[in-house]
């Protein structure tokens, strides 16, 4: 859609809404094909394709992809079992996001989506084509059953996502209403449009909570074709896909298979790439971006090596503390050794320099916080003034940083400062509890050996100070069961972040979540203060308050120092064989390979010039 039609549809959404439709109980409600966050959504009722996908992209081909680690089951909703890659495409959702606006749903599943002023509810007529792939139709009562399910077997993340609904009832054969708690929560409407939807009739005679790895039934644009348990599976495209001709899927999953091959390590992976046993891959180690691809096929152009921009929030990755343990309980304790983490000797020693120093939770994005708070977002932090660090209010947070060099002396000296402060001394060159004696002593547990490298640095660092940190390396199923019952001391942590950040938060840094197993507050944090800034991010009237929320709450768990913070980047770094086609535009998310095809030509030729290149 041009850019004048996108703002043309805007306005007349913007209409819509000053002139609701009435809801079938005699309420006042907007009914629509979309919903925004906040504001009005970009694409109107007539459009036809998202903006960065090619409408016109070829159906076919095989695109072959790799994965780290292993797989155990074909369930993905579930803390049992290690999920397969992309099982998600055998699904569908009532509503799907668009990759070009902070937060807007359009309708899949659903046709239309029915909400009051106030969203104290939300109303889903599903489309009467909907089919799961063994034809049966997509009803309310398997709309019902998936809420139902998910919520009650599922992973705890939906019970926490899920908490504030109160109700879901059946309208009609076609209709769902979900009612919400009492209180402002402007997200709910579009969360719940997020909802995977499962057939009752599949799952009602099977265990929900228990991995399979018999292929799920599902309605989404791709069938399981194969599975190989821990090393490979295939997926393949559904022919007669009933959503296949929607306006939010033209363009998409145009490749008629998609085989996963699982890898042990990332330099087996890469090497495979090389070969040309697999067609692309997200190069996420910056030490094999700057070397492993000095290659003939790439200076030939054959194996493309691209960085591609985005605009998306980076997120948080750390070594997190677990204050679950009595050693990290203590905020000094934990700031303390942030000072023998160097990030400037690792980005320049390790990484080549390609990566910036994350200085937020919301890193990347107008969510950060930076400078001193002032205006809206002084304003909400004045609220809980005795209740947060005081430096919130009168520093701008920066993790340590050093020149390069590796000396970190200066640092050190701040770090056995406030270990002293907190009841911590060197005896006989360890670090020890002064009252008992006891030795500073903590394992990091890791998954990946690509984190070794930055690790064991950092516990080089600590044993300066007199601490024993071990660096653990540990297989996928054994770090995931350790993780879930929150049996470590510090680890990697990662929290991405969407640009409209909301209900997912309490499920992060909640007092509720704490002791879940199986949540995402994997620190432990228990802080009513920041229990309170989420309910305030959650209940943002606009988007201007939402970036002053989220700028407050970031605010205050950085000064708790409850993490290390690691680095990122602003692009995605690809390796791929040259041929594919891919969309002209890439939208604030970023490019994604199920909006890419196979580009005849460019295949027939890459097969053509591959027999005469090198790989080595």
């Amino acid at each position: 859609m041009a850019a004048f039609a996108a703002r043309v549809a805007a306005l007349l959404f913007a209409l819509a809404i000053a002139a609701p439709a009435a809801h079938a109980a005699g309420e006042d409600a907007y009914v629509g094909h979309a919903l925004a966050m906040h504001g009005a959504p970009k694409y109107g009722p007539e459009f036809t394709h998202f903006d960065y996908v090619n409408p016109h992209a070829p159906k076919g081909g095989t695109v072959k992809q790799a994965v780290i680690g292993t797989f155990d089951s074909l369930n993905p909703f579930i803390i049992r079992g290690v999920a397969a890659a992309q099982i998600g495409l055998i699904y569908d959702t009532l509503m799907v996001g668009s990759a070009d606006e902070a937060f807007t749903v359009y309708g899949l599943v659903a046709e239309t989506i029915e909400v009051p002023e106030d969203r104290s509810w939300v109303a889903f007529t599903l489309r009467p084509e909907a089919r799961f792939h063994d034809g049966s139709p997509i009803t309310a009562e398997d709309v019902i059953f998936s809420f139902n399910i998910l919520r009650d077997k599922g992973e705890p993340f939906f019970r926490v996502y899920y908490g504030n609904v109160t109700r879901v009832e059946k309208l009609g054969p076609r209709k769902v209403k979900f009612t919400f708690k009492p209180g402002e929560n402007r997200e709910l409407p579009l969360i719940v449009g997020q909802l995977n939807i499962l057939p009752k009739a599949y799952w009602e005679g099977r265990d929900f909570d228990k991995p399979t790895l018999e292929p799920p039934l599902g309605s989404g644009p791709y069938k399981v074709e194969s599975v190989d348990p821990g090393r490979s599976l295939t997926y393949r495209r559904v022919e007669d896909y009933w959503a296949r001709d929607l306006p939010v899927n033209v363009g998409q999953y145009n490749f008629d298979v998609i085989r996963i091959e699982y890898y042990r390590d990332a330099t087996v992976a890469r090497e495979a790439l090389i070969r040309g046993d697999f067609d692309f891959r997200p190069e996420n180690e910056s030490k094999a971006w700057a070397t492993a691809y000095d290659l003939d096929v790439v200076e030939r152009g054959l194996l493309i090596k691209q960085a591609v921009g985005h605009e998306r929030s980076a997120g948080m990755q750390a070594f997190a503390f677990n204050i679950r343990q009595p050693i990290f309980r203590d905020k000094r304790v934990r700031q303390a050794l942030a000072y023998a983490f160097d990030f400037e000797w690792t980005n320049k020693n390790l990484f080549y320099g390609q990566y910036r120093r994350t200085q937020s939770y919301f890193s990347n994005s107008e969510l950060a916080s930076s400078g001193l708070p002032r205006g809206g977002e002084l304003e909400v932090l004045e609220r809980f003034r005795g209740r947060v660090p005081e430096e919130v209010f009168t520093k701008e947070y920066k993790a340590p940083s050093y020149d390069g060099s590796g000396n970190i002396r200066p640092g050190l000296r701040i770090a056995l400062k406030l270990l002293g402060e907190a009841g911590w001394v060197v005896r006989d060159k360890k670090l020890v509890d002064a009252e008992t004696g006891r030795p500073m002593s903590f394992e990091i547990l890791l998954i990946s050996p690509a984190f070794e490298r930055i690790a064991l640095p950092f516990a080089h660092n600590l044993k300066k100070l007199g601490i024993d940190a071990r660096v653990r390396l540990v297989d996928p199923a054994q770090y995931q069961n350790r993780l879930i019952e929150f049996d470590y001391d510090m680890i990697v942590g990662v929290w991405g972040q969407s640009l409209s950040p909301g209900n997912e938060q309490r499920d992060s840094w909640s007092s509720a979540a704490a002791d879940a197993i199986g949540s995402r507050n994997l620190i432990g944090i228990k802080d009513p203060a920041i229990d309170e800034l989420i309910e305030l991010v959650i209940a943002a009237p606009d988007r201007q308050s939402l970036i002053e929320r989220v700028r407050a709450l970031d605010r205050v768990l950085l000064w708790s120092h409850f993490v290390i913070p690691h680095w990122h980047i602003p692009y995605d770094r690809l390796v791929f064989w040259d041929k594919f086609g891919v969309p002209e535009v890439i939208p604030m998310q970023g490019t994604s390979l199920l909006r890419w095809w196979i580009d005849g030509n460019k295949a027939l030729a890459l097969k053509q010039n591959k027999s005469g290149a090198k790989t080595d």
